[in-house]
């Protein structure tokens, strides 16, 4: 049975990756690092997952990816050395609005930090780097998963430093097992709604919601683009069965939607799902940028300025090598048109849950 050691937990899709990896006996131990400030979230999750599988492990190790040797003794370096076969590097900064400091750190410098720790790793089988499709930044057209291009510029800190991220573990690519997964934007599992943070399409959400009580709501702009979004269930399950999946190593997958829909249809579906009415008339990009450009009025609509950069962005990703690699799993990315009911209905119930809210900078 293999051990596998993860970073990123307690995070949504890390929890998620190690109870479907023991739902499936991929795994029989699995190995954790997290932050001092984080032991305690990680120890409750631990003993949720835990819970339905009793005879299954989950060590939880208190370290930094940032600093070296993950700011691990010798002792447990050489333990984890011993045993460690299968390494996920989830760990990063995803905040849209994150200041470039704090993403470098994390989300270069870290990876920089685990890819040191993964190339001592004698048993290693499998790295699996979670990068994110827009690592493209700025770029438009047909986006493949065989390239790694410089775009002009990026919509934010996170995607520079994601890209950059990745440059640094498609290097280790001619000596180590490598499969790096760039996810759309994720949101919550297509048959629950359950999700753990309202980020993402919940900022077009929390907008709406907060605006339903208006006479009519516009559409915010006039784009042809679409917008990629999948659920999580999809990016976990492809992604364990792509980690054991011999002809994955080397890959860079794109876990996109191979059929995204227009953004405009997007936000439609929203508005009637949630007033049951559809939106009438038109918001200038311009101005609803201008809007948001104010701290009160995007906090008191819980939607980040960043976020409306993606309404307008008109590219495509590319998903050939992914769609050949997952032929014949039966894993296949659900249509997200005909799951908005099921994750609205979650976001109704936790709307006022300040966990599951972002801060607003």
């Amino acid at each position: 049975m293999t051990t596998a050691f993860l970073t990123g937990f307690p995070g949504f899709i890390a929890s998620r990756i190690i109870s479907e990896g023991f739902t499936n006996d991929h795994y029989e131990r699995v190995y954790t690092i997290v932050l001092a400030t984080q032991l305690e979230k990680a120890e409750q999750e631990k003993e949720e997952i835990l819970s339905q599988f009793p005879d299954k492990e989950i060590v939880i190790i208190e370290g930094d990816i940032t600093l070296p040797q993950l700011d691990l003794n010798d002792e447990t370096v050489i333990m984890l050395q011993d045993q460690v076969e299968v390494v996920w590097h989830l760990a990063a900064i995803y905040d849209l609005a994150v200041p470039r400091p704090i993403a470098w750190k994390v989300n270069v410098h870290g990876t920089e930090m685990m890819n040191l720790f993964v190339e001592d790793l004698p048993h290693l089988k499998r790295y699996i780097y979670f990068s994110t499709a827009y690592v493209a930044g700025t770029r438009k057209g047909n986006l493949l998963e065989t390239e790694l291009t410089a775009p002009d510029n990026f919509k934010n800190f996170y995607e520079e430093t994601k890209f950059e991220a990745e440059l640094l573990v498609d290097k280790l690519k001619d000596h180590l097992p490598v499969t790096i997964i760039r996810p759309g934007i994720v949101c919550g599992d297509s048959q629950t709604g359950e999700t753990i943070k309202f980020d993402g399409p919940y900022f077009l959400l929390n907008m709406i919601d907060r605006l339903k009580k208006l006479p009519i709501l516009p559409y915010i702009g006039q784009s042809d683009a679409r917008i990629n979004i999948v659920p999580v269930d999809y990016i976990y399950r492809a992604s364990l069965y792509l980690s054991e999946l011999e002809e994955a190593r080397g890959a860079t997958l794109h876990l996109t939607d191979p059929n995204p829909h227009p953004v405009q249809e997007v936000y439609r579906a929203f508005v009637k799902e949630i007033t049951g009415r559809t939106p009438k008339g038109r918001i200038p990009l311009n101005l609803a940028q201008a809007s948001l450009s104010i701290y009160t009025i995007r906090k008191r609509l819980g939607v980040e300025h960043e976020a409306l950069d993606y309404l307008t962005w008109n590219a495509s990703f590319d998903t050939t090598v992914a769609t050949t690699l997952l032929k014949g799993s039966g894993i296949k990315c659900p249509d997200f048109i005909s799951i908005i009911p099921t994750i609205v209905k979650y976001y109704k119930e936790y709307k006022n849950d300040k966990n599951h809210q972002i801060e607003i900078k």
